[in-house]
């Protein structure tokens, strides 16, 4: 029975290491938390009316999101940023989003 426990304790370290992020991936809860922030900045955006969601596009990666696409002006551009700050969850935002 105690070679039973050994192998089964063994067997959850490995399931739990398997699931363990690190600085270039996600664990999968990690990613689940990065789909719902990014859903949360989207909803953000899409209920300013000065911005267009279509043309701006939402990536988290470990609660840093990143802000992408075409806006029409800086403060467009200023707007969004501040708008994805204010999700709560959100470490960081990055900007790359191109005044056009």
């Amino acid at each position: 029975m105690s070679n039973f426990k050994l192998l089964a304790g063994f067997s959850l370290a490995l399931l739990i290491a398997g699931c363990a992020g690190s600085p270039t991936s996600e664990s999968t809860g990690e990613y689940l938390d990065d789909m719902a922030l990014s859903t949360k900045v989207k909803t953000s955006i899409l209920g300013d009316s000065r911005l267009k969601l279509r043309q701006i596009s939402v990536e988290t990666f470990k609660g840093v999101v990143q802000l992408s696409g075409f806006v029409d002006s800086a403060s467009a551009s200023s707007r969004a940023v501040e708008l994805a700050r204010t999700v709560k969850g959100v470490k960081s935002v990055n900007n790359s989003l191109i005044v056009k």
